[in-house]
């Protein structure tokens, strides 16, 4: 899936009267080869990784191998479950994200939704934007919203790479973020127009975001920046929803991201040597967690969990 604009998928959706799930489709099809079941057997097998890593990480503690986190997940779960949740909806896709990153952080099998390092912001909001909708896990309906996500992580990646070493972490739980909530607004019954401007709006609350993991591990402050970005889809995909749209259009968001990206100096993009990372507490951190003199090697953007 490549070759393609904001523009331009919308208005292939609309003239050509195909979802944008369909339109990714297509264009997954032309560069694979594959058909349109098998290609759907792909992504279903994917969502089952996605739904195994965060029912895990929320009805159980999941720590790190250098127990710098876990557990979080669970917590929040735990204070829905009990009644303490402020914003039931809201924190169940929380836990969910944080379960997703802390099952990748203790090397447990996860979907890169575009990175490791993000990978809990799209199955948190979509798994509950469809129980909230009261749709089941399983079949077109929630295949369809990932394959819109896939389609906007694609076109956000022909401005710039998806890595916190290129671009910071916009680009990482930015571009989740983005991919999140344009896939709610899809499940939800928003036309393209809609998730598109819901994933530009996701992705302009996140510029600047840096990449500051401390001790170069993907856990601090990576897990709990895959829930603020949950928080941020919905958020956006609520707005989408209601009619509202980004005055920036949607491509020129990605360029200005790719833009702020560049701009980032290298100290803020995984190097470990800014942000959180350069904290007193966060140089302690690593020097507990990789021993004295050690240097902290960056993994946020690793392409799997494990």
């Amino acid at each position: 899936m490549k070759g393609i604009t904001f523009a331009e998928a919308v208005a292939a959706a609309t003239q050509g009267q195909v979802s944008l799930a369909d339109l990714a489709r297509d264009l997954e099809r032309g560069s694979t080869g594959l058909a349109a079941g098998q290609l759907d057997e792909v992504m279903a097998a994917r969502l089952e990784v996605m739904k195994d890593s965060v029912r895990r990480g929320t009805r159980e503690p999941v720590v790190s191998r250098s127990g710098l986190t876990g557990g979080d997940a669970h917590r929040v779960w735990e204070a829905v479950e009990q009644g303490r949740a402020l914003n039931p909806t809201a924190a169940r896709a929380i836990a969910r994200a944080l379960a997703g990153a802390e099952v990748n952080a203790a090397m447990g099998r996860i979907v890169a939704a575009p990175t490791a390092g993000s990978c809990g912001v799209l199955p948190g909001v979509l798994l509950t934007v469809a129980e909230t909708l009261q749709y089941p896990d399983t079949g077109p309906r929630i295949l369809d919203a990932l394959w819109v996500a896939g389609l906007v992580g694609q076109i956000i990646q022909a401005h710039i790479g998806l890595s916190g070493a290129e671009a910071g972490c916009q680009a990482e739980c930015g571009t989740a973020a983005a991919m999140a909530a344009a896939a709610a607004c899809h499940l939800a019954g928003g036309d393209a127009d809609a998730c598109v401007h819901a994933a530009a709006m996701a992705l302009k609350n996140m510029l600047g975001l840096v990449c500051d993991p401390v001790a170069g591990l993907v856990e601090v402050p990576c897990v709990k920046r895959n829930a603020g970005a949950a928080a941020i889809a919905l958020a956006a995909a609520e707005m989408a929803l209601a009619g509202v749209r980004s005055v920036i259009p949607p491509d020129e968001v990605a360029g200005a991201m790719a833009e702020v990206g560049r701009a980032l100096p290298a100290a803020l993009r995984e190097t470990g040597e800014g942000g959180l990372a350069a904290t007193p507490c966060g140089k302690t951190i690593a020097r507990t967690a990789l021993g004295e003199g050690a240097a902290a090697g960056p993994s946020h953007s690793a392409p799997a969990g494990g």
